[in-house]
């Protein structure tokens, strides 16, 4: 993978700029405002002082003029006066009389009662000029100080233009920094947007079974991740197209087989019959029975490949309908009653007069029972017992067939394939019905009833 084509690579230069560029960008601001900003705003200017201001400074002065003479108070005006041009100010001693003033003012009294001390104090409270009152000292005794300043010399305070730089520093570093934060945010939702999307493609199979293959925008590492998923679901679609060939062939090999060997079987079949009216002795009328035994055991087999092949690609004629397993389990038994007989089975049919009535196909079912019988007398034969009864199993009525044999575990002369179990499970899905297996050396248990 190429560097440039890298989701690393464009992080650390997301990052390295945000490193860069925030030192770099304060000099270049500072160079900037210096050369924007006429000089006479640069300048640090005497700046009037909020009311707030004035009105700590002149009670703190106030505090320090405690024990202070005539003289001492003088020079504090003055001192006081030189820093703020604009205020006045008078003193009124311990004993109500005018001691000093600065500047002079023609309207102050020479000596204040407190009647002309409360006007005085109302007429300055919220007016203009601005008027603060504090006494000499703590408890008063002393006398008292008022300064008065004109409305307009307290206007909008004003702000350094040290201080505003560094304002302005403080704010372009929280906007370099959030536009850092910013483009991170950005550069991992895109990330995580295009991880959900092939998450959701992972597991979101199509009508096949197989997830759909996704397109690869960029060529980074979730591109390449997405490139190996394509990769993949290539290999599945491909294993999945030649697997249902493969089935096809399988299944159509199976076809033509069972159909190509019925011919051979029925002329081996006609020409057993044949020797069997000709005159054998006992070991040729043997010979002729095997041959005619091991006859009926190949065209059961091949008519199982047959039902199989047709079961699992879908042609098999299914025609379910309301239908009285009693009777149909009777018949059934009926049918092969004679045989188990020959075998000399000790045989036990135990069916309800009690019609009960399943959704299946008849057909199918005794192909079912049909197998299962066909099993009794192959691999349980050394039991020599059968019984078929309808019993109820909890809330369900079901169909059980039992035996004697060696189980399913057991050893069996007879063992086969398995397609007739492979038929009979096919069915029974196709029918909604389950059967139950109970298998042990003392013989087999097979209960079918609707339901999983």
């Amino acid at each position: 993978m190429k560097l440039k084509n890298s989701l690393l690579s464009k992080y650390v230069l997301i990052v390295l700029f945000a490193i860069v560029i925030l030192p770099l960008s304060l000099p270049v601001v500072g160079l900037v405002l210096a050369v924007a900003i006429p000089p006479a705003y640069r300048q640090a200017e005497p700046l009037n002082p909020s009311s707030h201001k004035l009105e700590q400074a002149w009670h703190e002065t106030g505090k320090r003029l405690a024990g202070a003479s005539g003289e001492e108070i003088g020079r504090a005006f003055a001192d006081f006066k030189a820093e703020y041009a604009e205020v006045s100010m008078f003193w009124v001693d311990a004993s109500g009389r005018t001691a000093l003033q600065l500047p002079e003012n023609p309207e102050l009294p020479p000596a204040w009662s407190p009647s002309e001390l409360v006007r005085f104090m109302k007429a300055g409270y919220g007016g203009d000029p601005f008027t603060v009152v504090a006494f000499i000292g703590e408890t008063g005794d002393e006398g008292f100080i008022v300064m008065q300043a004109p409305r307009s010399f307290l206007g909008p305070v004003g702000v350094p233009f040290g201080s505003r730089y560094n304002y302005f520093m403080f704010g372009l570093t929280f906007l370099i920094v959030g536009f850092f934060v910013f483009v991170s945010y950005i550069f991992f939702y895109k990330i995580r947007k295009r991880l959900l999307r092939l998450q959701q493609a992972m597991t979101t199979p199509a009508a096949n079974g197989i997830p759909a293959p996704i397109r690869a925008f960029n060529d980074d590492e979730v591109g390449r991740l997405e490139q190996a998923f394509n990769a993949m679901i290539g290999q599945l679609q491909e294993g999945r197209r030649r697997e249902a060939e493969e089935e096809g062939l399988r299944r159509q090999l199976i076809a033509n087989l069972s159909h190509d060997l019925r011919t051979p079987l029925t002329t081996i079949r006609g020409h057993a019959y044949s020797l069997r009216q000709q005159s054998l002795d006992e070991k040729g009328r043997e010979a002729v029975d095997l041959i005619d035994q091991k006859v009926d055991y190949l065209a059961r087999l091949i008519d199982n490949l047959l039902s199989y092949t047709l079961l699992t690609t879908g042609k098999y004629t299914y025609r379910p309908e309301k239908t009285d397993i009693v009777r149909l389990v009777r018949a059934c038994c009926a049918n092969w009653y004679p045989v188990f007989e020959r075998e000399r089975f000790a045989v036990d049919f135990d069916l309800p007069e009690a019609s009960v009535y399943w959704q299946v196909d008849p057909q199918w079912f005794e192909r079912i029972l049909d197998n299962y019988f066909q099993n009794i007398l192959r691999h349980a034969s050394d039991g020599k017992y059968a019984a078929v009864r309808i019993e109820t199993d909890g809330p369900r009525t079901v169909v059980a067939i039992e035996d004697r044999g060696p189980g399913m575990t057991g050893r069996s002369a007879g063992a086969g394939a398995g397609i007739g179990l492979s038929i009979v499970s096919l069915m029974l899905k196709e029918m909604k019905l389950s059967a139950r297996v109970e298998s042990g050396p003392a013989g087999t248990t097979i209960r079918i009833g609707q339901g999983a």
